[in-house]
């Protein structure tokens, strides 16, 4: 252990002798003879000022008459000083050399104490070194098993990037925490190195749905037709392409599919029920109550449920105390919606009607979402 803290200390000083030793030097011209240290510089300064006149005459950037009126400014000056040499710059900076010396010698006595007393007050000098292997294992007899597997595939991912199977391990383990954005990416990964495969491509959309408040975009739709290419029967892809075309007001395309889904599905599919609940909606002969159950998708745990409504009712919260555009009300309408939560869709239509004001334009995304949906078409009371 000592040995480490002479270590620490011999790199602290290196570091700050480094930085500190040109500060301690004389410059070389202070040295000459008095006069000839300041014509020593305008030599040099003019010697540089030329080759750059030459450079950008030779780039074009100075005409001829311009590139030799700067050559005659600088000569000038090398004439003024060669006849008033002026005071030895060493007498003038020996004050200064002895000043920035005492800073040296302070800065060098003085940083390493300040470290050590900061670390002494909010480090851990006493805590004992810890690999990685023995903090995921201590994080495992926490009971923090999910946040140590993943951390271990994330340190794995970080030096073989190129493993798609660590992806798509990944994913659905970052979408069950509702770190959404981090799942989208992992789908993306492991369908690119690994290819098209129907499971992938439906759990990758569904994550595109739950970023997107519960509606079906047109990224996460073509995610779900090429999962259908690879798969026709696969329940998940048929439910949200039907839940899509609930969504764009095409109400015979999703009764269509929903029917196709009832049709050939087995007695006891645990998902039968949600798919006939949608058809009776479709039908307009169950309204869903308020605060009935979200209607997600056939494969969704609860946990997954309660993220998205989670996401729907954190937009509703920025809406209604901040406000929005016409857009996101129109979303967190449609949101609502697809959820199955037909009253709040209604109040949060009047809501919206009453934030936006009387502008046909601005009203424009919320009532065509309603129109499309079936809501009410009365005016919301101010």
């Amino acid at each position: 252990m000592t040995a480490i803290w002479f270590i620490f200390a011999l790199m602290t000083g290196l570091a700050v002798l480094a930085l500190l030793w040109p500060m301690s030097r004389r410059p070389a011209f202070a040295a000459l003879p008095e006069g000839e240290a300041r014509i020593a510089t305008e030599t040099g300064f003019y010697r540089d000022q030329l080759r750059e006149i030459d450079r950008d005459a030779a780039r074009g950037l100075l005409a001829a008459p311009e590139a030799e009126a700067a050559r005659a400014e600088a000569a000038r000056r090398l004439l003024r000083a060669s006849r008033d040499p002026g005071r030895s710059p060493g007498a003038v900076g020996e004050p200064a050399l002895r000043r920035r010396r005492a800073a040296s010698a302070f800065a060098l006595s003085t940083v390493p104490l300040v470290a050590l007393l900061v670390y002494g007050l909010y480090g851990s000098p006493d805590l004992p070194a810890q690999p990685q292997a023995e903090r995921l294992a201590h994080a495992r007899s926490a009971g923090n098993d999910l946040a140590a597997a993943v951390a271990q595939i994330e340190a794995h991912l970080a030096k073989a990037p190129e493993d798609g199977r660590g992806w798509a391990v990944l994913a659905p383990v970052y979408l069950r925490v509702g770190r959404v954005e981090d799942a989208i990416k992992a789908y993306e990964n492991s369908l690119r190195i690994l290819g098209d495969d129907a499971s992938r491509l439906a759990d990758y959309g569904e994550a595109l749905v739950a970023a997107g408040d519960g509606v079906v975009s047109s990224k996460a739709r073509d995610a779900f037709e090429r999962a259908l290419r690879q798969d026709p029967k696969a329940v998940k892809p048929q439910f949200y392409l039907a839940r899509a075309a609930e969504q764009d007001g095409d109400r015979a395309r999703a009764r269509s599919r929903y029917a196709a889904m009832e049709a050939g599905a087995p007695p006891e599919a645990p998902w039968l029920p949600l798919v006939r609940e949608s058809l009776a909606r479709l039908d307009g002969t169950a309204p869903a109550a308020a605060g009935s159950a979200p209607a997600a998708n056939p494969g969704m745990s609860e946990e997954q449920r309660g993220m998205i409504r989670g996401m729907v009712e954190g937009l509703a919260q920025r809406l209604a105390e901040k406000g929005g555009s016409p857009e996101e009300w129109a979303r967190l309408v449609r949101s609502y919606g697809v959820l199955g939560d037909r009253p709040k869709a209604e109040a949060t239509l009047a809501q919206a009607r009453a934030a936006l004001g009387t502008d046909p334009g601005k009203l424009a995304p919320v009532e065509e979402t309603a129109r499309e949906m079936g809501l009410g078409t009365g005016k919301a009371a101010p």
